[in-house]
């Protein structure tokens, strides 16, 4: 091919400004009408399952830990219902190892106190269910006694 007859091929300056305008404009009508209820749904997921998280870890640690520390491992609810946040508890030294706060738009409630024996059960006088809810979304934490199983129903 001759030098001479080269075709440049891209877009000019004003090709990418109006595309970016258009853009822009679509961007701006679209975004209040996002819903943000699906938004809040997620949020109020993502809070059951980090819940869970916890509880399965409290779990985890008693059983790690029941040579040297057989008092075991806890997750307490703080405050009084709807809760706002929770903290996971060495029961041997008081020690809390995590705390965590739940979103203001979230209710979470049920029980308070989740201890774990160093067997993995749940001990004697320990809550068995937490409800957590939002924007339509619920889920519901259920733990087995003897086991410290850790399940949830949406």
């Amino acid at each position: 091919m001759h030098p001479c007859h080269r075709t440049e091929i891209g877009y000019t300056l004003a090709e990418l400004v109006l595309v970016s305008a258009f853009l822009s404009i679509c961007a701006i009508v679209a975004i209040p009408r996002m819903n943000t209820d699906l938004l809040k749904k997620y949020k109020s997921q993502t809070a059951a399952k980090k819940i869970i998280t916890d509880l399965r870890l409290a779990r985890s640690l008693a059983i790690q830990s029941a040579a040297s520390n057989n008092s075991g491992f806890a997750l307490h609810m703080t405050g009084s219902p709807p809760y706002r946040s929770y903290r996971l508890i060495n029961l041997a030294t008081d020690a809390v190892i995590s705390s965590h706060d739940l979103d203001s738009s979230l209710q979470c409630t049920g029980g308070t106190i989740f201890n774990f024996g160093p067997l993995g059960n749940l001990k004697a006088g320990s809550d068995t269910s937490l409800v957590v809810s939002g924007a339509g979304s619920t889920t519901t934490i259920t733990l087995t006694a003897a086991t410290g199983m850790v399940s949830y129903a949406k």
